[in-house]
This record gives structure tokens, sequence and C-alpha cells, in this order.
């Protein structure tokens, strides 16, 4: 398995005087996936600095939010971790009492965070691909698992047990959340044969910035809005392109929520209200290019951010899309065991 990423990036006070041992808010999160601006303004506002602690997995995030001494106050979670972590006690149950900003959802996104989060940014998984070395757009599941010879050494994978199986899963035309012997030893199969090609199993966007493997990425598994980011990294607009294939795929929702364990409960969820508002959710939205699920917000975005298909994508997509769902601990083990048995032939490689 390859090793965890961390980075920690503070957002000080801009010019306000504070108390001289400012409060400071520990929220963990993906890299780049939040609107720094919208963090100093609630430290101009509140005087509360907020540190950021980045993952790059799913698998990471679950480590550290497990850790009782990780001193996570607020954490962006996926919607199946939400529930997982809040029936353990290790999430606070959120309302409209201690986030008045949850009024402006619909119950059909709340339920998703299992009342211990709000939603905060949702899409797709799919292939990023490089317009000027791919110019033909990848529309299938097997355009990254049976790659073309060309693309030999230039995919990049993804060591999430539950992610990195989409691809392989939904081509065999099984659930995403498959947890028998059989399935995910098909799933291993195709993964296998598909190895040779794979470059790097770290996240598209941990990788793009290394400078060995960055310039040879030329296709990738990701998730919607990664393209704005890879984008970004690599300083050429419209580079990097996303494709939902055609088979269908997984349609995940972020929860942003607090932890159980914050010596600053009251702070960490006015931190979230702030950040789940209707003005600060489309501010994220913009910044991200990626969509809210904040029914007021979206009154708030331009029009042709809402007609993009590469940020809200098509209807007939969605109704081929599978939701996440909890996995039994044997599939978990299972599915690890497949990735850290892959992760090793890369490197032998």
């Amino acid at each position: 398995m390859r090793s965890a990423f961390f980075a920690t990036v503070s957002v000080a006070a801009l010019a306000v005087a504070g108390p001289v041992q400012a409060t400071t808010l520990s929220l963990l999160i993906w890299e780049a996936y939040i609107d720094e601006q919208v963090l100093a303004d609630f430290t101009a506002e509140t005087g509360a600095e907020v540190r950021q602690t980045l993952y790059d997995s799913g698998d990471v995030r679950d480590e550290i939010l497990a850790d009782p001494n990780s001193n996570i106050d607020v954490v962006v979670t996926n919607e199946n971790g939400a529930k997982l972590y809040g029936n353990r006690g290790i999430l606070t149950a959120l309302d409209t009492g201690n986030v008045p900003a949850l009024k402006d959802y619909e119950e059909s996104w709340t339920k998703r965070c299992g009342g211990y989060g709000v939603p905060y940014l949702w899409g797709t998984m799919g292939i990023l691909y490089r317009s000027d070395k791919i110019t033909t757009p990848p529309t299938s599941w097997a355009d990254i698992m049976k790659p073309a010879e060309s693309l030999r050494g230039h995919i990049a994978m993804y060591d999430d047990h539950a992610e990195a199986f989409v691809a392989p899963l939904v081509l065999l035309g099984k659930s995403v959340n498959a947890n028998d012997n059989e399935t995910l030893k098909a799933a291993y199969d195709m993964m296998k044969a598909q190895a040779p090609y794979v470059l790097t199993y770290d996240y598209a966007i941990t990788s793009v910035q290394s400078p060995d493997k960055g310039p040879n990425i030329w296709m990738a598994l990701g998730y919607s809005g990664d393209q704005f980011t890879l984008n970004d990294k690599v300083g050429k607009p419209h580079l990097w392109r996303y494709a939902v294939p055609k088979e269908g795929t997984l349609s995940w929702l972020d929860c942003i929520s607090v932890s159980e364990r914050s010596k600053e409960k009251a702070l960490a969820l006015k931190l979230v209200d702030y950040i789940g508002n209707a003005q600060n959710s489309a501010r994220n939205a913009i910044k991200l290019n990626m969509p809210t699920a904040n029914k007021a917000a979206m009154a708030l975005l331009p029009e042709d951010m809402q007609s993009n298909p590469e940020i809200y994508a098509a209807p007939e997509i969605l109704a081929k899309s599978q939701l996440q769902e909890e996995l039994t601990v044997q599939s978990v083990q299972a599915r690890r065991r497949i990735l850290s048995s892959l992760a090793q032939f890369s490197d032998a490689r």
C-alpha cells in the first residue's frame, strides 16, 4: 500500500485583532476541496484559525478519524462514513437546532448523511484524461480497465478500498457494493490484467504533482471536478477532461461533520453552519466547479455552470448510477488485500 500523504495548511486571520492565544479548529479534508477565502472570512468573523489536515484517500481519512488522539474538530467524509462514524459516537448528531443552514437542504440529501453531516459536494466517478494525448474521449470503463497498448505505463488508478473497485465491478455488471468473494475475485482478475498499464495507484491529484510521474499520466480514475483541480495544478486550462462511462458509475455525496471529541464543539458547529449556508455553498461550488446540494445556493450559481454536463451530470447518467453502501468487514479486508497485492506488483516493476 502507498504511504499516507499528509499536509497542513493554515488560514490565519486577516488583520483582525484577536486573543493572544487564538482558537484553532482542525479540519480534515481532501486537498484543494474548499474555497480558502471562505475559511479566511470565517477567521475574520470569529478570530478562530482553521488548520487543514489533508488526505488523499478514504482509507487514510478513516484512519485519522478513528484515532482518538487525532484532535480533529470538523471532517469532510463520504455519506457512508458519516453514518458509520455517527452511529459509533465519533460524530455529532446535526439538525437545524445546532446547524441552522440545514434548512436549505432537501431531506433526500440530508438523510444520506444519516443525521451526522451537512451535504457538502456531490458528483460521480469517471475517467480523467489528457486531451492532448487522448483525442477520442473515453466512453466505457473498458477504456481504462482494458486499455490500448499506447496507454501502457500511463494510467493512474486509486487504492481506496471502495472507489478502486467501481470501474471493474460496473464493467462486470455487478454492484459497486459487492461483498461476495466470487465477484471480488473476478474484479481482481481484471485489475491484475490491467496492472502492467498502471503507472501509479496514487490519487490523480497527488500523483500529477510528482515531477517523475505527473507528465506520464494520461488517463486516471477520478471524481467529477478533479479535472479542474488537475488543470490548476499543471497550469493548463482545459488540458484534463472528464467522462462518465456509458455503463454507469458511482454517484457520491460528501458530508461535512463535527467530531464528538472536539474540544471546541460550539465553534466547530459554527464552522459547519458557515460553510453550509447558501452563500458559502455557492462560493465553494463556483470556486471548485462542483455541484452543491444546497437548494438556496442553486439560485446563486451561473446558468452556464448549472448546464455544464461535466459539473451537473445528465439525468440519464444519474439514472444508471449506484449509491455507496456499507461493506462487510470481510469485504473491506479482501479489497484491501487485493489493493496491497497490486501495489506490491507495481513496486516490483
